[in-house]
């Protein structure tokens, strides 16, 4: 029934699009859904390329009898063990019982301790290589990007990287799959989204991964989610060898929190100074009502951060809590920090984002805004100082670390 998109002559996309699920791994929104990707490779030998999530294992199935007819599926090749990736499984197992599992060492111990499956196992090493007749597919163990056992299969014949999650990103894919034939533009905000959120806390190992397949002439990257990208290829590299190595790009995010508008007006006027010295883009985020799979998508993406918080039960705003701590899990370095605050009998906020821009070694202004209860002319000066520094630390970096 399905006829099945070629990346290649012989390489076909079995993969599906789902747009149902809420929030992926139960925690970041889906806005435009996400697509789990699997590739079959028919020569001498056949060969799947990874699976999709359990709820679409029947019509992975259909696709893969639409295209094999009366042939066998003679291997299955695991990149990734994530559930997302592996859950169908079991039932391929079923349809195809004499296929062989090929994974290295983790990946086989998870095939068991997830499916309870140790039969048919082909357990491959580092740079290690399988025939397929015309097909020579060459495995590169790739650890913590972002499980420990995760690989990548390199095809020589037609010069394809399967990389598991690396270079992926959210979104369903629009009747192609390809990058050269899909409206790719809302796919690099989904993949900023993508790393920061799931992958940024592996950097250390995605730049060695980068580093371990550079030399060789991949053409095509066939990634878990998101497009395959051909002629958008160096760009996709590129912006995964920038995150991961904590390049940013220019431009301040400025993310608050406020419970009754007077920390907001502070953002305000912060924005307004920032404006006036210059800088661009400035973007401001509202913790409350924006998620934060979007805040760290831009605090990954550009140079400047300022926060803005209430003292609230003698801390932080409860959001604002939230963000340091997930981007401190992620070690994510080289920013450039500046912070406001209010209160309205003891403050505490502005110390604690001091605090926390001085755990990671970001550069911080040395202009402190707090404010007690309403902005005052004197602050509302202040703020729109503390944009103006934060733009000339921009254009002229100094490496410091005084309070905020």
């Amino acid at each position: 029934m399905f006829r099945n998109q070629k990346i290649t002559d012989d390489i076909y996309y079995v993969g599906v699009n789902d747009r149902q699920k809420a929030k992926f791994e139960n925690l970041i929104p889906l806005y435009d859904g996400v697509s789990y990707n699997a590739y079959l490779i028919v020569d001498e030998k056949t060969a799947l390329i990874d699976t999709v999530d359990i709820h679409f294992g029947e019509i992975l199935i259909q696709k893969i009898l639409s295209q094999l007819g009366d042939k066998g599926l003679d291997y299955l090749i695991i990149n990734h063990m994530e559930p997302d990736h592996s859950g169908s499984l079991r039932l391929l197992r079923k349809y195809f019982p004499n296929m062989t599992i090929v994974g290295n060492e983790r990946t086989l111990s998870m095939v068991k301790g997830f499916y309870e499956i140790d039969g048919s196992l082909l357990k491959v090493s580092d740079e290690e290589s399988l025939s397929l007749g015309r097909h020579q597919l060459q495995f590169f163990l790739t650890p913590m990007v972002h499980w420990p056992e995760t690989m990548m299969t390199f095809d020589h014949a037609d010069k394809v990287l399967f990389s598991g999650d690396a270079f992926g990103s959210f979104g369903a894919l629009n009747g192609s799959i390809l990058d050269e034939n899909l409206d790719i533009d809302k796919y690099w905000d989904e993949m900023y989204r993508y790393y920061a959120n799931v992958i940024g806390k592996y950097s250390s190992p995605v730049q060695k991964a980068i580093k371990k397949l550079e030399h060789l002439p991949y053409e095509i990257i066939c990634s878990t989610h998101g497009p395959v990208w051909k002629i958008n290829l160096k760009k996709a590299v590129e912006i995964y060898d920038r995150l991961s190595s904590f390049q940013a790009e220019e431009g301040v995010v400025i993310v608050y929190g406020s419970m009754y508008g007077n920390t907001e007006l502070m953002a305000e006027t912060v924005a307004q100074g920032l404006a006036e010295a210059g800088v661009k883009p400035v973007i401001i985020h509202n913790i409350s009502t924006v998620d934060l799979s979007i805040i760290l998508r831009d605090i990954y993406r550009y140079r400047g951060c300022i926060f803005g918080s209430p003292t609230y039960n003698n801390g932080l705003f409860p959001e604002m809590e939230d963000l340091i701590r997930k981007i401190e899990s992620r070690g994510l370095k080289n920013r450039i920090f500046g912070c406001f605050g209010s209160y309205t009998w003891s403050g505490a906020a502005v110390r604690n984002l001091t605090e926390f821009a001085n755990r990671l070694q970001w550069p911080m202004s040395d202009v402190m805004v707090e404010e007690k209860q309403g902005l005052k002319k004197d602050n509302y000066e202040s703020c729109l100082q503390l944009g103006h520094q934060i733009a000339e630390m921009l254009q002229n970096p100094v490496q410091f670390n005084k309070g905020c």
